[in-house]
């Protein structure tokens, strides 16, 4: 089945500093998540769940990994409608600039659109994990009778002065919006949630970045080349003359725009019961499919773990830690709160013979680590007796082959670190 009624919109972000490095080289949807998938793959495979398959994913930076990942994981039948294409910012005759902000790159996208049938765009983020029933709020879009809906989250007061804070009038129609006000500014923005929410303390409605709008309503509004960004002013100025409803949700949901925020979303799916389900058989996350062999472990001690296929595992320990796809570790190496990308490839025994011929680590971590506080970006190679120890008594920095952010060490993609290395 499709749902003919909804054109899916995947916003693939911006240059994604703020996730640098490891937006360096890749867009920010095609950053790895929990080892095997990539971030676009949540808004994805939450779509196709919901028989939502026809969508686009709107990106300018770095595409071309996004491209190949999306060409190679989401097939369709020949007979069947639906798709999962990628529009890169392009320039024409008629605009000779790229995307300028979220709406801006729908505005531009907008010829290749409605070409498609649809009653509804749902317009997602790509670098947000969650798992949501996105019918469940076209429904309540539709019963309402509402032009835009929003999808919203109850937060706590410390949490709500990080988001735009939305007021809701008893039909749970918006009828305010104030952009990360200050814990001063607070007072009166509660809005009505369930008992379960007010007994947390979540009573202020944060924004999503999920939207729904009427196929005439967006034409209509991205008719007004002024505006470039939904969050930012076409939400705000739209409260004004429609019928904006807020769709409250209250599962798990965080934006990973940062690295902070990334390194921490991975390591909460190590919990012995994880906010983020990745097991929950309803709402699996799709990716590529990949012909890789079981992993091999040896004399390790594991607790708290996540590790995926197709590696090779001789460390001591490996404590509340993501071990990404062809992961190599080595013996008596302990690695304690840390997320290990993995690699694009193996290393036969004539590459390793080489390697230790010409003094050159291979890929992996080596011997007698010690590595805590840690995201080691896909392709390292670190060498043996190496110590990275992140945690807030490093203050942030940014060197060839390693950043600081907030106490989290990146080890950058491609990266060689010697023996004996000490941080």
């Amino acid at each position: 089945m499709i749902n003919k009624k909804v054109l899916a919109i995947i916003l693939g972000g911006g240059q994604g500093t703020r996730l640098s490095p490891l937006t360096d080289q890749r867009s920010k949807p095609a950053v790895s998540i929990a080892g095997k998938y990539r971030l676009v793959d949540i808004p994805i495979s939450n779509c196709i769940h919901c028989d939502i398959k026809r969508m686009f994913v709107l990106t300018q930076f770095n595409s071309a990994s996004l491209n190949r990942h999306i060409k190679n994981t989401y097939v369709f039948s020949n007979f069947s409608d639906a798709f999962v294409d990628i529009m890169a910012a392009e320039q024409t005759p008629d605009n000779k600039t790229w995307y300028q902000g979220t709406a801006d790159a729908v505005r531009q996208s907008m010829y290749q659109l409605l070409n498609h049938e649809f009653e509804y765009a749902l317009i997602l983020s790509g670098d947000q994990l969650y798992q949501m029933d996105f019918n469940e709020m076209l429904d309540s879009h539709i019963d309402k009778g509402a032009d835009i809906s929003i999808a919203t989250i109850p937060v706590k007061p410390k949490e709500a002065t990080q988001f735009g804070i939305l007021k809701t009038d008893s039909n749970s129609f918006i009828s305010s919006f104030t952009e990360k006000p200050s814990m001063e500014e607070l007072q009166g923005w509660e809005s009505e949630v369930s008992e379960e929410m007010k007994k947390e303390d979540r009573s202020y409605l944060a924004s999503m970045g999920i939207y729904i709008f009427n196929r005439q309503l967006l034409i209509d509004i991205l008719s007004n080349t002024e505006t470039i960004d939904f969050g930012k002013e076409i939400i705000p100025q739209a409260i004004e003359e429609y019928k904006v409803l807020a769709y409250q949700y209250e599962g798990y949901w965080t934006d990973i725009g940062n690295v902070p925020s990334f390194f921490e979303a991975n390591i909460k799916l190590t919990d012995d019961i994880p906010q983020f389900d990745l097991f929950n058989k309803n709402n699996t996350v799709l990716t590529r499919p990949r012909v890789l062999p079981p992993s091999k472990i040896s004399g390790t001690r594991l607790d708290k773990s996540i590790i995926a296929e197709g590696c090779i595992i001789n460390a001591k320990e490996i404590e509340r830690s993501v071990i990404g796809i062809r992961s190599r570790i080595g013996d008596e190496t302990i690695i304690k709160n840390t997320y290990m990308i993995g690699s694009n490839s193996y290393q036969d025994i004539n590459d390793l013979e080489e390697d230790h011929k010409n003094g050159v680590p291979s890929l992996g971590v080596g011997d007698r680590c010690k590595i805590t506080n840690t995201i080691i970006d896909k392709d390292v190679r670190i060498g043996n007796d190496v110590v990275i120890n992140g945690g807030s008594h490093l203050q942030d920095t940014e060197e060839k082959s390693y950043v600081v952010r907030e106490g989290v060490v990146v080890i950058r993609k491609g990266t060689i670190i010697p023996d004996g290395f000490k941080l």
